[in-house]
């Protein structure tokens, strides 16, 4: 036992020496250990944007051990998560001293929202009116431009009535753009509110969707669906699509907009309401009065628009509902249990007593079109919801086989023209062989390596 007691002082002697060895070696190495503190979420309070005042961020460190640098636009561009190209004001740059508030801690969002006013944000003046290019039942959207970047854009002025407030569609579009992000949706650039208005500024496009017939429809269509893909993926409905609300940039570059009747919310649900799509581009089960309805009710609209930009007019133009109908059915044919099960229960199917239509080859309809593109069309404009195609899936179409597998896995916000390969050509003739031969020369058309 003694023995043994000795072994164990022995090398608890032969431990406490290595530890002051070691020691000794760390102090003579200057090493210096601080204590981290950590939050409730496990990581420190350093890195942390809710850390508290007294511990300093590691950009405030590292601009104390360098007291000649000089803060850049680049700096505050990186801090802020500014456009590169913004143009501060005169003087902001002197305003950051090494003790300056935005680089001595952590950047909360209060101080980012006084810093992004100080700079121009938010506020009218920071933005000239130029030309107005529409007025509509709440706003006024005129053409603009930035002070911060001289940059082209739409400033939507939407007019505020002091009893009601801001109109539910304002704060719908803006409560959704705010998060999304995709190089096929418009961007949302700023908010300005003041009594009388709110103004919401947007990139600038130069023009719709149905200015753009019979030129790069594919393109156009692809951008379309990928644009939705990422909204479905996100669960938002845009529920208004039409070529008004398809803008496109002199480069070709399609995004959707007006987000004003888009819902975000659990899919599938039976609460939506039914007056929602205009018209022309209305599926016909919403039509009959079903408010149960998903992400397939933008599909339809999908069909109708692709038929409009490869014939240049519209599939469906009626002026009420039951004209709507009539054109749909007069196409499609006059749909039966067989067809669209439960539709001989409906009341208001019942209360038209529609004539038996037979359905009309959709051939003789889109001559522009080749196999591929007339089945991806019957695809998008079936009766019944749930047996249209999804946007994902219509990606995958052999109508954009062209395009290849890379334009699939591009990040949601680079374009599909940061592809060499893709590029925007014009159509400059209609094709006159029969729609039974191969379809290669309307797959030339499809073709993207010729540019404008």
């Amino acid at each position: 036992m003694d023995r043994l007691i000795s072994l164990t002082s022995f090398f608890s002697i032969l431990l406490f020496k290595k530890i002051k060895r070691f020691q000794s070696m760390m102090q003579s190495s200057q090493i210096v250990h601080e204590d981290v503190k950590m939050g409730s979420d496990g990581e420190s309070d350093q890195a942390s944007a809710t850390s508290s005042d007294e511990v300093h961020s590691p950009v405030r460190l590292r601009l104390r051990n360098n007291p000649g640098r000089k803060i850049s636009t680049e700096d505050i561009n990186k801090r802020l998560s500014l456009p590169a190209d913004i143009r501060l004001p005169d003087g902001y740059l002197e305003k950051f001293s090494l003790n300056s508030p935005l680089f001595d801690k952590p950047l909360s969002r209060r101080l980012r929202r006084v810093s992004l006013s100080e700079i121009g944000f938010g506020k009218l003046e920071t933005y000239v009116k130029l030309d107005k290019l529409g007025e509509g039942t709440y706003a006024t959207v005129y053409k603009g431009r930035s002070k911060l970047t001289d940059n082209l854009v739409a400033l939507k002025e939407i007019r505020l009535e002091h009893e009601e407030g801001a109109p539910c569609t304002a704060i719908r579009e803006v409560s959704l753009l705010k998060d999304l992000k995709h190089a096929n949706i418009v961007t949302l650039h700023d908010i300005i509110h003041t009594q009388k208005s709110l103004t919401l500024v947007f990139e600038y496009l130069v023009s719709h969707a149905h200015t753009q017939k019979h030129r790069g429809t594919f393109l156009f269509l692809f951008q379309l669906l990928r644009g939705l893909n990422y909204c479905h993926r996100r669960k938002v409905l845009h529920r208004d699509l039409k070529p008004q609300n398809l803008l496109i940039n002199d480069r070709g570059e399609l995004k959707l907009a007006d987000f004003g009747l888009a819902r975000a919310k659990s899919i599938p649900t039976k609460t939506y309401s039914n007056e929602v799509v205009t018209l022309w581009y209305r599926p016909p089960d919403i039509l009959l009065g079903s408010t149960d309805y998903s992400t397939q009710i933008d599909m339809w609209g999908v069909g109708c628009i692709f038929y409009e930009m490869a014939t240049g007019r519209p599939l469906f133009p009626g002026s009420t509902v039951e004209e709507e109908l009539h054109f749909i059915f007069k196409l499609l044919g006059t749909p039966t249990e067989e067809t669209w099960p439960g539709i001989t229960s409906n009341e208001e199917f019942i209360s038209y007593n529609y004539p038996r239509y037979r359905a009309d080859c959709l051939h003789n309809h889109t001559p522009r079109l080749d196999n591929d593109g007339v089945g991806l069309l019957a695809k998008l404009l079936q009766f019944e919801g749930k047996k249209r195609m999804s946007a994902e899936e219509a990606m995958r179409h052999s109508y954009f086989h062209c395009l290849g597998e890379r334009v699939l896995t591009l990040p949601d916000t680079t374009s599909i023209f940061a592809l060499q390969d893709i590029q925007l050509e014009k159509e400059t003739s209609v094709r006159t062989s029969s729609l039974s031969d191969s379809g290669t020369s309307k797959h030339a058309h499809r073709h993207t390596r010729t540019q404008t």
